[in-house]
């Protein structure tokens, strides 16, 4: 390749606290425009912030999680701009000194081997508000619900080369948020949000090409779409001899393209100064130690024991990774099928139910089909009682309307054939109806065999076993070849 792409990013993850980060103020969404901003956040005379506990340990949490540096001194400072959805006129942050230094996350890369992506740091701040620009015909709203939401920006290095690293990356790190409970990660309601910094430069040159900046993209396609545009738009421009501004861009989904916002700023164009009105944050051993002992056992830990446990390909484990949720509801279904049938387990969970799930749009959490229901049913599966093709009729049924497995079995007539001699009558009237499709197959049609299998299938509804339907069938199909 003539260009070697450079991408690090930028992550806003909103933390999953009650209240706001300064403020008593509560965070929930949906809320009607401005009515969740007091005012603290909207910087009224005479008000002074307190910083929230919560926040500052759900920081710690996510340190620990990536294995930084978690600093005992930290400062807060005023990032200065002007904005209409900034009613301070300054953003509280941290600039110098921030709460976690350093740290890393692994990612699984699309042949199966292993990047480690190094973090420079994540630090403490409030959310501005949000600018509504299609609601009022001819002018723009401003819903200061969000000022003072407490976020944790996440700096990577610029270690990811190319726009699926970046995805990988993001989810790897999308994961870790929701396994800590510090992070919702809804991309929609803008809980997880990520900046991309992208440059281009020549293989082998050290000094880093000019970046543009492409802000708050929020879902994973989108992430790799930008990215891959805003390579193309440098390559483009510096083929045809021109020059990367160092900008800021805003990526457009509808038209699959980047545009730009404005140039980009240097950190002193905001005039940091520390934050007057709040005192430097002091940490103990002790309190860190308190939280190290409540982390539950991280993504990483687990997709390996997984591995190792439930001998699961690095796909599936990374599939059940996305939350902790569902990899606790997979955990659940392994335990009533034993880590024998752990991939048969994995399937399911990762395949029918999470499709199901996709389809109404709802959270594991709050799927209609238990752990110990699902369990059952693949129970029946491992023990032959149910078709790979039953096996998804009783769990439409039991989506639809719940109820015991073995009851519905019963009831709707799902047992699987395992009878060989009923087998093998079913095999001869197949045989018997298709003449010609018989001479075919044993003039040397071996493709024909599949034929045989749907109809036999067809005949059944579906709950003959197929193993013993395929050797019936080679063994009556093969006489007189």
């Amino acid at each position: 390749m003539n260009w070697e792409t450079v991408i690090g990013l930028e992550v806003h993850v909103q933390l999953a606290t009650k209240s706001k980060i300064f403020s008593g103020a509560p965070t929930a969404f949906g809320a009607e425009p401005n009515t969740q901003a007091c005012a603290i956040d909207l910087g009224f005379p005479g008000v002074l912030p307190v910083l929230n506990r919560e926040a500052v340990n759900m920081a710690i949490k996510l340190g620990l999680g990536i294995q930084a540096s978690i600093e005992k001194k930290s400062v807060f400072a005023r990032k200065n701009y002007f904005y209409p959805d900034l009613p301070k006129g300054y953003q509280i942050t941290q600039h110098d000194l921030p709460i976690v230094k350093g740290g890393h996350l692994d990612i699984l890369l699309e042949d199966n081997s292993i990047k480690r992506i190094n973090i420079t740091r994540a630090h403490l701040e409030e959310d501005a508000g949000k600018s509504l620009h299609d609601t009022f015909p001819g002018s723009s709203g401003i819903d200061l619900n969000r000022a003072g939401t407490p976020l944790l920006e996440i700096v990577s290095e610029p270690d990811m080369r190319s726009a699926k690293e970046a995805v990988s990356y993001l989810k790897a790190l999308h994961s870790l948020v929701r396994f800590l409970e510090i992070c919702d990660g809804n991309m929609q309601e803008g809980s997880f949000r990520c900046d991309a910094n992208v440059s281009i430069k020549r293989p082998g040159d050290t000094k880093l090409g000019t970046r543009a900046e492409l802000k708050n993209i929020n879902s994973f396609r989108f992430v790799e779409h930008a990215i891959n545009h805003e390579i193309q738009r440098q390559i483009d421009i510096l083929e045809s001899g021109g020059k990367i501004s160092q900008e800021t861009r805003l990526y457009d989904p509808d038209k699959d393209e980047t545009r730009s916002m404005r140039s980009k700023e240097d950190a002193n164009d905001y005039r940091y100064f520390p934050d007057p009105d709040l005192l430097p944050l002091t940490l103990t051993d002790k309190q860190i130690q308190e939280i190290k002992s409540t982390l539950p056992e991280l993504p990483q830990e687990k997709h390996q024991r997984f591995l190792d446990q439930y001998h699961l390909s690095a796909y599936d484990a990374t599939v059940l990774m996305s939350s902790r949720a569902l990899a606790d509801y997979f955990e659940s279904v392994v335990a009533i099928v034993s880590n024998d049938h752990a991939k048969l387990a994995s399937n399911w969970v990762a395949g029918e139910l999470a499709a199901a799930l996709n389809k109404d749009n709802i959270d594991i959490t709050d799927s209609r089909i238990s752990a110990n229901t699902l369990g059952q049913l693949v129970l029946r599966i491992a023990d032959n009682t149910l078709s790979s093709k039953t096996a998804k009729t009783l769990f439409e049924a039991l989506w639809l309307d719940g109820g015991d497995v073995d009851q519905l079995i019963e009831a709707k007539g799902l047992k699987q054939v395992t009878d060989t001699k009923a087998i093998q009558a079913l095999v001869q009237k197949i045989i018997d109806d298709n003449p010609a499709q018989v001479a075919d197959y044993r003039s040397g049609k071996d493709k024909l065999f599949g034929f045989f299998v749907g109809q036999a299938m067809k005949e059944s509804g579906g709950k003959l076993n197929p193993q013993q339907l395929n050797d019936v069938l080679l063994e009556t199909l093969n006489q007189n070849r």
